[in-house]
């Protein structure tokens, strides 16, 4: 009784006792879902964009050079950057119909094999992404529209989502392999 009570009342450990891999995964998983949430957001500047544009064109009769780059940016970059939310809540696809019949163990084997090819590709993402937009950025390359906004910007969201990926795959990776509690999963 008297542990129980220490551990919190409900016998689990307490914050003191989790383990640095629990830790990363609560934080991981944390910041995946808060940077999600945030840029789903943009979603509502995107909306509004596009509703200015369908009121400007329909009712006055003047379209915009803003509305539309601003829709494809923030939007993209939404996108790039929901990856590590909906690898968190894991919404992304797999092919659970073989997957669901193996064993714990072999679960666990498989995992650690595509994991391996996941690095390789989060690893690439961000190499390439951060050439193309460092470069970008460097050479103050723009859209080549009539408003031609930078577009090292949303080059630049590629290398950032997919490290958040990567992070949250790792995450992922602990809590289905039993290196980190499975209901640590601080969401």
């Amino acid at each position: 009784m008297q542990q129980e009570l220490a551990a919190g009342g409900d016998g689990g450990p307490s914050p003191a006792q989790h383990s640095f891999a629990d830790r990363y995964c609560d934080f991981i998983d944390r910041l995946n879902s808060w940077i999600g949430r945030f840029w789903a957001l943009a979603i509502f500047g995107v909306t509004l964009a596009v509703l200015y544009e369908v009121v400007s064109r329909g009712v006055f009769d003047q379209g915009t050079l803003w509305s539309n780059e601003t829709t494809v940016y923030l939007s993209a970059i939404a996108y790039l950057i929901g990856g590590g939310y909906a690898l968190a809540h894991r919404r992304h696809v797999r092919i659970d119909l073989v997957y669901d019949l193996l064993s714990p163990r072999k679960r666990a084997f498989l995992d650690l094999f595509t994991f391996v090819f996941f690095v390789l590709y989060a690893g690439a993402l961000i190499w390439v992404g951060t050439t193309m937009g460092w470069t970008s950025f460097q050479q103050g390359e723009g859209t080549g529209t009539p408003w031609n906004p930078p577009i090292w910007p949303v080059k630049l969201a590629i290398p950032v989502a997919a490290l958040l990926l990567l992070l949250q795959g790792v995450a992922n990776l602990l809590r289905d392999t039993g290196v980190a509690r499975p209901e640590s999963r601080a969401l």
